[in-house]
């Protein structure tokens, strides 16, 4: 077996499992280390196939005791989610097995098909991929399950906002009062709960003359049921901090150009977003690492705090 990344290497009693999965004639001749997740370890397996042709298949794993905690009921959802998703039309990858206890691997891990193309988190290119993000998340919330997942939980509290060095703290304080309000009233959807750039897959460079092309949406871990308002509020939350506070309002209006419906008040909507936004005032290190492995140098934890706090304003000013 080939390693491109030490880190790579499948453990044994999980590399037998996998092995399991494989048709006849097939083995593992590859692993690669996918770089840009947080929460658990990615890699993707080449597998050779019996006319001498190579497959691709993705292991998640989690290894990170804090993440084990958790593994079992993000895995036990995750498989829900892509067995739902089998056939809806959304670009999702496709169970191969699953073992989210540790039962027969040495960490909670699932094995799913491998899906082309790569995130894109670039500036370049953004105001083409904003609509597209838009009218992938309105088919994702478009989808009626026959069976429900779980309700959302917002994890965030009043109490757990970390408001950053510098930050306006009157502003932050009066939006720490927002989210001290009762959720508002919504009509549910299907949510994938971590829907951004770093989750989609784009097709690059463009294979056809109408530009940007999703070619998959991953990890669907957290698959819940809520409003749509939190998944339109996550989303445009990465994108103020990837590209600039503007673009977490495009994104809404986008998503509303592509047919989603959001809450009906101004405030409501505005609640959503500014729970979204201090939510990433406890994970910013965490989240400024994983953009700068997958090439955003320039996102340091100070340069996304401050976009943060830029955002945190924007949205404060809008409430008026």
């Amino acid at each position: 077996m080939t390693n491109h990344d030490e880190a790579a290497a499948v453990r044994p009693l999980t590399l037998a499992r996998v092995s399991r999965h494989l048709e006849a004639g097939e083995r593992i001749v590859g692993t690669e280390a996918l770089h840009g997740g947080i929460t658990a370890e990615m890699r993707r397996l080449a597998i050779g196939t019996r006319d001498g042709g190579t497959r691709d298949l993705v292991l998640r794993t989690f290894v990170d005791p804090f993440y084990v905690e958790y593994a079992e009921d993000w895995l036990n959802r995750e498989t829900g989610a892509l067995t739902l998703l089998a056939g809806s039309g959304v670009p999702a990858p496709g169970l191969v097995a699953v073992d989210p206890t540790a039962a027969q691997c040495e960490y909670p891990s699932l094995l799913m098909t491998h899906l082309p193309g790569r995130a894109v988190l670039d500036d370049e290119g953004v105001e083409a991929r904003v609509p597209v993000l838009a009218r992938q998340l309105v088919a994702i919330h478009a989808l009626r399950p026959a069976v429900r997942p779980r309700v959302y939980v917002a994890l965030t509290t009043a109490d757990t906002v970390v408001t950053p060095k510098g930050a306006d703290a009157a502003v932050w304080a009066a939006a720490i009062d927002v989210i001290r309000r009762p959720a508002p009233p919504y009509e549910g959807r299907l949510l994938h709960r971590d829907f951004h750039p770093g989750n989609v897959l784009f097709d690059v460079p463009p294979a056809h003359p109408g530009g940007a092309r999703i070619t998959g949406v991953v990890d669907w871990a957290g698959a819940c049921w809520g409003p749509a308002d939190l998944d339109v509020a996550h989303c445009s939350t990465n994108l103020a901090l990837l590209h600039g506070p503007a673009w977490g309002q495009r994104f809404a209006e986008a998503y509303e150009e592509a047919g989603g419906v959001l809450a009906a008040a101004a405030s409501e909507r505005l609640y959503w977003r500014v729970r979204d936004g201090l939510a990433f005032s406890e994970e910013v290190r965490l989240v400024a690492r994983s953009w700068r492995e997958a090439g955003r140098a320039e996102l340091t934890t100070r340069a996304v705090e401050e976009r943060l706090d830029a955002y945190v304003i924007a949205l404060m000013d809008a409430l008026g």
